[in-house]
């Protein structure tokens, strides 16, 4: 009974796998094939380049997603947990106390920034790639393809603070439909061209781009656009857990693309005029529309998947301290992984809506696409590198020959699609570039605050000892003062007694630590560290997943024999306002970028869920 509950467990997860993780590279048969034979490459339309192509898409898919992210990298997972933060977290947590920490931290947000960078051009790309489905049906449709896409990505942006619990368990059906539909296409299509069924051997493609040399290699930066969303699988690997991931590809995925991408090989010897756009092409005239549909439901799903993992990719970076506190609503009652961030919704519905209309097609934004996606793999290459060597403790040469292995296929990746920089490479890069200065000067402005604190820090226990030789007026109650990681004692505390001249009976001093990994258990969360005279450190530890919840954990320090009455409990939270100082820190620019994110920022008892009518807030100044 229990093995039978497993399967259909493992079966439920892997229909939603096929929904969730896979619509991105579900989605790439729209435009992959017309890409690469646009005529701007010069890459010409014939029987050799088809099969070299086909072979060079079906062995990519084997090596770099079956072999690379399926079996390899899903094997690094952070307690459960996958993605570009999750497994920067893990690298660095191997090499600790070593000259790599800042490297690995530098390669791990230069990938994050490229995953926000694909999580922009995916919507638009996808989107734009199933309604230019109406071009074919009729060019005179071809002027209301922007406007659609506009309104198809402005609803589908605008219902996420809804959350996806009600339409979510329709995604895994609907995709199902869609693998479905590009087998049997693939299949009707190889049936009438047979000869297509050459790409198998991986010797068509070396023999493609060896006779075809430079162009070869500049199709070779649109072949990538068959392998975006391998970072989505990993990345989701949380959800869903290793096996009904790599269930869903091999069972359900892999084998519809790869049918499907022959298919449209075999469409495109027997007609060579249906280049325009094969896709709508491989079944006549009468299956368009519903195609247009069909495809259009699908990106928009893919869509969904990547806008998610925009918001758990943004609350890992806030927790990691590379990103400001913002707000965090969740919408769902069961699923906490189910948030949704106001802020990153309609910045990235903005910057979405700019690619849609900037580039307006799919065959354009293709160029924009590849360099983004590749940069992440790269990424992922290196920082799963330091995790097979130094934390598996694999021997040397294994570890150097497996990441030499697909850092080939990485390099030759970023090189193909960094030719394509003027045509809309620039794009990504951009956004990366202005997501990573964000980021770095963030990080690095909290460092600036913590030294300036650090300077003017007073011992906390040098500190009570002398404070309690002529202890002040206690009063009754709980005061928690929050304060920082190896801070001396909290300026609140300060504020209060040289205003207020009392103390409470007991006095707590809270300090939040982020682990790096995914998730703390309850038991492992709070300590508790009596200082005396009824005061206690309390040092809080969460994983860059968990949701932070002061409350909640007061409620796991009965347990420890020290119980908080909310109605009786206050807290005491300093606000600090960060001046600039010429000369000091960073950059004077960086700095007021600083003060402005800092201003902004979400208060901590906001983000700490701390009742807000139990809050007491007081200035402080700090200069860097």
């Amino acid at each position: 009974m229990a093995s039978q509950h497993k399967k259909s467990s493992v079966a439920a997860l892997t229909l939603a796998a096929v929904g969730i993780v896979y619509g991105d590279i579900g989605t790439s048969p729209l435009y992959t094939l017309k890409t690469i034979f646009d005529p701007v490459h010069g890459l010409a339309l014939n029987e050799f380049n088809l099969v070299g192509v086909i072979s060079l898409i079906f062995w990519g898919l084997t090596m770099i997603v079956a072999l690379k992210y399926v079996s390899l990298v899903l094997r690094a997972d952070n307690r459960g947990e996958g993605g570009i933060m999750a497994l920067m977290a893990l690298a660095l947590s191997s090499v600790r106390k070593s000259s790599w920490q800042f490297p690995l931290m530098l390669i791990g947000v230069l990938g994050a920034t490229m995953f926000y960078g694909d999580s922009v051009i995916t919507p638009a790309i996808s989107v734009l790639g199933a309604i230019e489905g109406l071009e074919v049906a009729t060019p005179a449709l071809s002027r209301y393809v922007v406007p659609l896409t506009i309104v198809v990505l402005v609803a589908l942006y605008s219902v996420q603070r809804h959350g996806t619990a009600g339409i979510g368990r329709w995604f895994g059906p609907i995709m199902m439909i869609w693998f479905a539909a590009l087998a049997i296409m693939g299949v009707i299509n190889i049936v009438a061209a047979p000869q297509v069924l050459a790409a198998l051997n991986p010797l068509h493609a070396f023999a493609f781009l060896l006779e075809n040399r430079f162009v070869g290699f500049v199709a070779l930066g649109a072949v990538v656009l068959a392998f975006t969303g391998a970072e989505a699988l990993y990345a989701d690997m949380g959800h869903f857990g290793k096996k009904p991931i790599r269930v869903a590809w091999f069972m359900v995925v892999f084998p519809a693309l790869a049918l499907n991408y022959m298919g449209q090989g075999a469409l495109l010897m027997a007609q060579p005029e249906a280049i325009e756009n094969p896709f709508f092409h491989q079944l006549g005239a009468w299956s368009v529309y519903p195609l247009v549909v069909l495809s259009t439901v699908a990106a928009v799903i893919a869509s969904q998947a990547t806008i998610s993992g925009s918001y758990s990719m943004t609350r890992q970076a806030i927790a990691l301290g590379l990103l400001p506190r913002m707000r965090v609503l969740h919408t769902s009652v069961s699923e906490i992984g189910q948030i949704y961030m106001p802020a990153v919704n309609w910045l990235q519905c903005g910057v979405v809506l700019l690619a849609v209309i900037g580039f307006g097609s799919s065959e354009k934004l293709a160029g924009a696409y590849g360099i983004a996606v590749t940069c992440t793999m790269m990424a992922t290459t290196i920082l799963t590198f330091f995790v097979i060597r130094y934390r598996w403790s694999l021997p040397l040469v294994l570890s150097l020959g497996a990441t030499a292995f697909f850092i080939t296929m990485d390099i030759a990746l970023v090189s193909a699609s960094s030719l394509k920089l003027f045509h809309g490479g620039w794009f990504p890069l951009l956004l990366a570039t202005v997501l990573f200065t964000i980021m770095m000067t963030w990080k690095r402005g909290r460092e600036l605050v913590f030294e300036n604190l650090q300077q003017h820090a007073i011992p906390l226990d040098d500190f009570l000892q002398s404070l309690f030789v002529a202890p002040p007026v206690r009063v009754p109650g709980t005061a928690i003062f929050l304060r920082g990681e190896s801070d001396g004692v909290p300026h609140a505390l300060l504020h209060n007694l040289s205003h207020n001249k009392v103390l409470h009976e007991r006095v707590a001093f809270l300090t939040v630590h982020i682990r790096e990994e995914p998730f703390v258990p309850p038991s492992e969360q709070v300590t508790i560290i009596p200082l005396g005279h009824n005061c206690f450190q309390l040092n809080v530890c969460y994983g860059f997943k968990d949701e932070p919840n002061i409350p909640t954990v007061l409620g796991l320090c009965e347990q420890q024999g020290l119980k908080f009455e909310p109605m009786e409990t206050s807290f005491f939270i300093a606000r600090q306002t960060v001046i600039s100082v010429p000369g000091r820190g960073m950059a004077p620019w960086r700095e007021h970028l600083y003060i402005a994110m800092s201003r902004n920022a979400r208060a901590a008892a906001d983000y700490y869920q701390i009742p807000a009518n139990r809050v007491i807030e007081l200035g402080t100044q700090v200069e860097i």
